[in-house]
């Protein structure tokens, strides 16, 4: 359904999004993947970010109209999420997030999805006494997409979050409008698709607040079906690429950097991300 409807919130303008900003980092990151007999998914995951090192473990277990995962971190928080995508009727996705051991405090919440021809909308509660409730909505088709996303703290009786978006998309191209930081961001991006290999992105974010603009441009192009670089400048002098090589079927090594133009004498920072899928 979400290939011909306008699908959820967190759709408008991710192509521009993932284009700028998704496997830029300056870390380390291991990640290795694996299936039991069972058919469970493992997946143990390390970060490393200066000093401090993060690691987590989540299996995911599939059956008829179920899925369960369990996550552990480092932190020695357990959380265990039930997905049934098919709850009820089609479109409808129901998820439980619940904490191990549970209790009132932790940060659980139940969830829905639904996805439609001309309309997507998620629901989240959480699971405590004063929970915080996000609701957040989308009208219209693929082509052209109106939305909103609100958030309610019943504990301070405030709004945590109200946001909005609009997107327009064609066979190539992909532009939004978008309403952040309780209307202090106004942010328009847009991702266009030059050449079967080559696409073009752009962000142009306004803060009411502080009067300041940020611009960020930037492009990938495939090298190759298994290689993949990117570039991207923003107009504070930070440059950025990475390249990323699937060396075999769904595993995945990238290498990362970012220097500021404005102080060449700083060292550029570098990151390297692995992650194995046997």
């Amino acid at each position: 359904m979400a290939s011909t409807g306008p699908g959820l919130y967190t759709e408008i303008g991710k192509k521009s999004r993932d284009l700028l900003y998704k496997d830029y980092q300056t870390d380390q990151k291991f990640t290795l993947t694996t299936v039991a007999a069972n058919g469970a998914t493992i997946t143990a995951a390390s970060t490393k970010k200066n000093e401090a090192i993060v690691s987590e473990i989540q299996s995911q277990l599939k059956g008829k109209n179920v899925t369960v995962d369990v996550k552990v971190t480092s932190e020695s928080s357990v959380i265990a999420t039930v997905t049934v995508p098919e709850l009820y009727t089609p479109g409808l996705k129901g998820m439980l997030c619940v904490p191990i051991p549970y209790n009132k405090s932790a940060s659980g919440k139940a969830e829905l999805q639904y996805l439609h021809a001309h309309a997507g909308i998620n629901a989240s509660v959480g699971l405590n006494a004063n929970p915080l409730v996000n609701l957040s909505g989308v009208l219209g088709t693929k082509d052209l997409a109106f939305g909103a996303d609100v958030a309610f703290d019943t504990a301070s009786g405030d709004f945590t979050k109200y946001n909005a978006g609009v997107s327009l998309t064609n066979e190539d191209l992909t532009a939004s409008v978008v309403l952040n930081n309780k209307g202090d961001t106004l942010a328009a991006s847009y991702y266009q698709q030059v050449k079967g290999s080559t696409a073009v992105g752009a962000e142009l974010a306004h803060s009411f607040s502080s009067n300041a603009n940020t611009l960020t441009i930037g492009t990938q192009h495939a090298l190759d079906p298994l290689t993949t670089v990117k570039g991207r400048f923003n107009n504070n002098g930070i440059a950025s690429a990475l390249i990323q090589h699937a060396w075999r079927p769904n595993s995945l090594v990238t290498v990362s950097t970012e220097f500021d133009t404005k102080a060449m004498e700083k060292s550029p920072k570098f990151g390297l991300a692995l992650a194995l899928k046997p």
